[in-house]
């Protein structure tokens, strides 16, 4: 674990982080210094507890509108191609097998439902 010291609002922290992460620790915390320098500008007065708040909701905010602009995932070009019929008669047993099984559990568990 290595420990990072960082500047937020004017302020140094010391926190710890994973190896080989201390790099994105620093560009997080000037992203968070920047939105509490923001808010010390915009509302001059405010407590440092009340400055990070607020800047925590301006990201906050930021996330949420990038994840509504996100485009949602692509459908499938093409629904997939049903599988082949199984004429295996032991594969055919062990299906049927499966679904016995499957619908005992099914019963058992619809009947602990009704009792519960």
């Amino acid at each position: 674990m290595a420990e990072v010291k960082i500047m937020v609002g004017g302020r140094q922290y010391a926190v710890h982080c994973r190896d080989g992460e201390e790099a994105r620790l620093h560009q997080l915390a000037g992203m968070m210094s920047d939105r509490v320098n923001q808010v010390k500008t915009g509302s001059p007065g405010l407590t440092e507890v009340r400055q990070l708040l607020f800047a925590g909701l301006l990201l906050a905010d930021t996330l949420s509108d990038k994840a509504l602009e996100a485009p949602a995932p692509a459908a499938p070009a093409e629904p997939a191609a049903p599988p082949p019929p199984v004429d295996d008669p032991d594969t055919l047993a062990a299906l049927a097998k499966l679904a016995e099984r499957i619908e005992a559990l099914g019963d058992s568990l619809a009947a602990q439902l009704s009792n519960a």
